[in-house]
């Protein structure tokens, strides 16, 4: 049998290759409607915050205009995702998705920092609020947040850009009920403390959500390999395979969310082709790589890694 050379390369040509693949057309529209409505609300609301003196609602205002941007980000990703792979990006602009979930997290973060600092403000001042406009405001903007929410829902959340507005808008509904809650008590008592107490509890539920998009985007721009495709756990998973002897030079990323990639060596104790489909096939099926690059290694020696990191396994 001839035998392939040290840098021979084998790809899954199942189907069409493609680094980059297409973005649907309905998550681009999903979030462009969805952008539209939350901006348009968000302008009553201010309005609505002015008129009943309510800091709450042009606080909540605020918020939906960080949602607005967030989701105007998300399709600018979606858009620029369309795009194909060129001669410098064989993958396309598919990561920009990923910066823009990053982005968003960030946002988040920064954005519960403030609500916590005006929330301490009020405690210590508080103010007077007309309880009767405010709670009008607020349950409209629970339904007007909640349609953009079942919106983006029907669009595919496996996207982090699609999470990042997802999180974005359900901490608007929190908000919301938060208002409507807070309008409710000072009706009833007069107790304006109401508004800041529940502002800093739906602080700490947005910032659970943002740190977990934080790291999750983060961990993708990182070049990091996603939960249970470790490159330890694809090595030990792939030696135990019939017609390989090891392997070796594992390496595990993601593209952008729900694109993994995957480089190894390969060292056959048989037929290299079948050893190789045989690879190719658990990658796919048992740690959802769809992209591998399986180089044949006849040497019988591991001559080191030039790219070592804590994530690779050699």
């Amino acid at each position: 049998m001839q035998r392939p050379t040290m840098h021979d390369h084998h790809h899954d040509h199942d189907h069409d290759h493609h680094h980059a693949p297409a973005v649907g057309d309905r998550n681009e529209r999903v979030v462009l409607l969805a952008c539209l409505m939350t901006a348009g609300f968000m302008l009553a609301e201010v309005a609505g915050g002015i008129l009943s003196g309510s800091l709450a609602l042009i606080a909540d205002a605020g918020h939906m205009l960080t949602d607005a941007a967030a989701l105007a980000l998300a399709w600018a990703a979606f858009r620029f995702g369309r795009r194909p792979g060129g001669p410098l990006r064989s993958f396309g602009e598919r990561r920009f998705e990923v910066l823009a979930g990053f982005i968003n997290a960030l946002v988040l973060i920064l954005l519960v920092a403030w609500i916590a600092y005006e929330a301490v403000l009020r405690l210590i001042t508080p103010g007077t609020v007309l309880a009767g406009p405010m709670l009008v405001v607020a349950v409209l903007g629970l339904i007007v947040n909640g349609a953009v929410f079942w919106l983006l829902h029907r669009g595919d959340t496996d996207h982090v850009n699609i999470r990042g507005a997802m999180l974005h808008v359900a901490g608007d509904m929190l908000g919301s009920v938060a208002a409507i809650l807070a309008a409710a008590i000072i009706w009833l008592t007069g107790w304006t403390a109401a508004d800041p107490i529940l502002s800093l509890l739906l602080s700490a539920l947005i910032l659970r959500a943002a740190w977990s998009l934080l790291k999750t985007s983060l961990n993708i721009l990182m070049e990091g390999a996603p939960q249970g495709a470790e490159p330890q756990a694809v090595r030990d998973h792939l030696r135990k395979i019939d017609g390989v002897a090891d392997v070796h030079h594992v390496h595990v990323w993601q593209i952008t969310s729900g694109q993994v990639a995957a480089t190894l060596h390969l060292r056959p104790t048989g037929d290299a082709r079948a050893a190789v489909a045989r690879v190719k096939e658990a990658l796919r099926d048992e740690f959802r790589i769809g992209h591998s690059t399986v180089e044949i290694d006849w040497s019988g020696h591991d001559h080191g890694c030039t790219i070592r990191g804590d994530a690779h396994v050699h």
